[in-house]
């Protein structure tokens, strides 16, 4: 049983679209705003076309994805989002395997970025506490609904002087 984390393609877009409407399904129940509660398979393509989105597999099969891409409206430092682990696999550590690759391997390592950032709900009840236990600090909030706040966290990753919180109040869509 091999683990293999990878770049998604095209070719992944059917299991990505499953995976990601499976694992979003809790958060879809909590009536959260994010855009990948909605997902369809153009917000895939567009996705896999637009954005950098890697998986862990497992003998072909999709264990857990996450997205990267630019969001200078908050930050200059990488963000992550569309996170998403299969619920089989939950408390396997799937998803800590996943974020930990593409923080050290990619953003750090390949980037060069001396921090990674994310956003999460308020009002989800153990994400935002996870994400902070996991070394990522709160540095900005925007409205996200009608009683929800869009909370985005640092993770520092390189540890020097310029590695400082840039916010800005602009709409953003996650």
């Amino acid at each position: 049983m091999s683990d293999q984390f990878r770049l998604a393609t095209v070719k992944d877009a059917e299991k990505l679209l499953e995976l990601i409407k499976r694992a979003y399904q809790t958060i879809r129940e909590l009536e959260i705003e994010f855009t990948a509660v909605h997902v369809d398979m153009e917000m895939i393509l567009e996705n896999l076309s637009e954005h950098t989105c890697f998986v862990l597999e497992r003998e072909g099969r999709l264990l857990a994805t996450i997205s990267l891409r630019s969001l200078v409206e908050v930050t200059e430092y990488p963000f992550l989002y569309w996170f998403a682990v299969d619920p089989d696999c939950k408390n396997q550590g799937i998803g800590s395997r996943l974020l930990r690759y593409v923080e050290e391997t990619v953003v750090r390592d390949t980037l060069h970025a001396p921090c990674a950032t994310l956003a999460t709900s308020r009002k989800h009840p153990w994400l935002l506490s996870m994400y902070e236990r996991n070394g990522y600090i709160p540095f900005y909030e925007r409205d996200l609904g009608h009683d929800d706040k869009l909370v985005f966290l640092q993770k520092r990753l390189i540890h020097s002087p310029t590695a400082a919180s840039e916010t800005h109040n602009e709409e953003v869509s996650i």
